[in-house]
């Protein structure tokens, strides 16, 4: 069974896994043990962004991180909107949906928490897919993640394809 559930301490070796992962296929040239101590989990335990794991039976095999942005938070891009700031499935479970599942139950707790907007900043690889899920590219342009930034302004409605 495919579940979406909070990551919790008990969970904590799991998410460095499949972050790990993640960042890898990014290319991305940061401590990637640093990134995770320093600034994402403590975040998360001050209660400034949410990470939730995909669990696709045996093992998880994605997650999603977002946030409601706010002036207390140091990445407040868009205040008062969602953000997805960073989904990921496994290369061996992608093409099956989960990726969607993943944003719809992200986009559906934002909004719970009294979004009702969202943004993210996707690579060009991943920007398809948020297309594809209702997100619209702006005019508006991310000089530090050198990327476009897309908006939702319908949170909750259902991926295509």
């Amino acid at each position: 069974m495919i579940k979406v559930i909070p990551l919790t301490d008990k969970d904590e070796k799991s998410f460095r896994r499949l972050f790990t992962e993640y960042y890898t296929e990014l290319g991305c040239d940061e401590n990637i043990t640093h990134l995770l101590d320093e600034y994402i989990l403590p975040d998360l335990l001050a209660g400034l962004i949410r990470i939730e794991l995909l669990h696709g039976g045996e093992d998880f095999i994605g997650f999603v991180i977002y946030q409601i942005d706010d002036v207390d938070n140091e990445w407040n891009f868009k205040e008062g909107w969602g953000d997805i700031r960073e989904i990921f499935v496994s290369p061996d479970s992608r093409r099956q949906g989960y990726g969607k599942f993943l944003l719809y139950t992200a986009e559906m707790k934002l909004r719970e928490n009294g979004a009702v907007k969202s943004y993210c900043l996707p690579c060009a690889e991943a920007a398809p897919f948020f297309g594809a899920c209702g997100y619209l590219k702006t005019d508006a342009y991310c000089d530090e993640l050198d990327c476009s930034v897309y908006e939702k302004t319908e949170l909750g409605n259902r991926c295509k394809g």
